[in-house]
């Protein structure tokens, strides 16, 4: 008979349980994955509109007088 033998012993016995308890922690590590991108690369707050500007400034990208008028329309 093709059903019989050790074979049938091996996926049903603890080979099943240890299937499943790796499906189980995979299931689990996704979610927690998928929970932790949904708060953000570092889990840090993310900068200001002003704390960019100021890096902004800082790095060259605009000129004093770019930045004072940004930092006006920013602080209302």
């Amino acid at each position: 008979m093709m059903g019989s033998g050790s074979g049938g012993m091996f996926f049903g016995g603890p080979f099943m349980w240890i299937l499943l308890i790796v499906i189980v922690v995979a299931v689990i590590a996704v979610i927690k994955m998928a929970a932790g991108n949904s708060q953000g690369k570092t889990g840090q707050p993310e900068d200001t509109p002003l704390e960019i500007l100021k890096k902004r400034y800082a790095r060259g990208e605009i000129d004093e007088q770019e930045f004072n008028q940004r930092r006006k329309d920013i602080e209302g």
